[in-house]
């Protein structure tokens, strides 16, 4: 299958500053060596803790930041380092959703503007045509039409995000970052969230990249899921993979942690020390100080790779490299 997005050894470090005159000290490194596809059509979620990487990766794919080294292919065009006007054109075809939709609605604009406002600029639609293409993009996302006067204080969280879905929408895109659209709605609301994101991937046949904390919205929402830990990536598999025959410590430790809906089904948490920055070892291993599986002497010495154990399915765990041959780069 096609890939429409392609991320090759993306790397984002953000120099630390420190001392009297400010000087550059050394660097934070957000992402380290990232690399995987999103086939059209399908939706791959990052996952990981606060810190793991998942939103500068989100933010680098649409160029709202400059990548340090790597390559981003959107559709076979290499967009790394395209000038601002040039990517500006190409802005069109990735939109993002951001996780707070009250901070990402101008407070002064109508809703009808705020939806409108792509269109002046992408498509220098006005006027009547701009206000008609606003009006049915209302009705796709569950709004009515006498909202499109309404500011963004007279609606709830699920209608504030409805009314970013729907200015994503606006110009056509074939690629939308989902930076955790649902964390900041309550439980109700994040399913008709959920739900409409999934209809409209069918309608508009849409590719979503899907970043989370919540395992569970995952499951529910995506094809494949990657794994994130201190910048890299640790785990990837499809969905279905990484719940059923999860194979890294840290992917176990998270999938352990989602409440069963039944009372009676009660599992064993793997509950995690210290946080990931706190227990990171000076080599080795990132999440040595973390693991509750049994320790090889390379885990104290040397940071694995990522490997693929089974068709499609890669781990970067020592207790995995074993029959397994390193991979070059992950393709879904």
């Amino acid at each position: 299958m096609t890939p429409l997005l392609e991320v090759k050894g993306l790397k984002k470090y953000f120099p630390q500053r420190s001392g009297l005159f400010n000087q550059k000290t050394s660097y934070f490194k957000a992402v380290d060596d990232v690399s995987f596809t999103v086939p059209k059509g399908k939706t791959l979620g990052l996952v990981g803790e606060s810190g793991s990487g998942k939103t500068t990766i989100g933010k680098c794919a649409i160029r709202l930041l400059e990548p340090t080294e790597g390559k981003i292919l959107f559709d076979g065009e290499d967009i790394s380092h395209l000038p601002r006007k040039v990517m500006q054109q190409r802005r069109s075809d990735i939109q993002m959703i951001y996780q707070s939709p009250a901070a990402s609605l101008n407070s002064r604009m109508t809703i009808g503007q705020i939806i409108a406002e792509p269109l002046w600029i992408h498509q220098k639609m006005g006027g009547y045509q701009a206000q008609q293409r606003v009006l049915e993009l209302l009705n796709v996302v569950g709004l009515k039409e006498e909202h499109y006067h309404r500011f963004p204080h007279e609606f709830s969280g699920g209608q504030q995000q409805r009314v970013g879905i729907a200015r994503a929408l606006a110009v056509n895109p074939k690629l939308i970052i989902l930076d955790e659209p649902t964390s900041a709605l309550d439980v109700s609301v994040q399913a008709q969230v959920l739900n409409l994101l999934q209809q409209l991937q069918d309608d508009f046949d849409l590719t979503y990249v899907f970043i989370s904390h919540d395992l569970g919205v995952v499951r529910y929402l995506c094809d494949e899921v990657a794994l994130l830990y201190l910048g890299k990536i640790v785990e990837i598999a499809s969905v279905k993979t990484i719940f059923e025959a999860p194979k890294h410590p840290y992917t176990q430790a998270l999938i352990s942690a989602i409440p069963e809906p039944d009372p009676e089904d009660k599992k064993e948490q793997i509950l995690l020390k210290g946080d990931a920055t706190s227990a990171r070892p000076r080599q080795g291993c990132p999440f040595a100080g973390r693991c509750h599986a049994p320790k090889i002497a390379a885990c104290e010495t040397k940071e694995p790779p990522l490997i693929a154990t089974d068709a499609g399915h890669y781990v970067a765990c020592h207790l995995h490299t074993t029959h397994s041959h390193p991979s070059g780069e992950h393709h879904a």
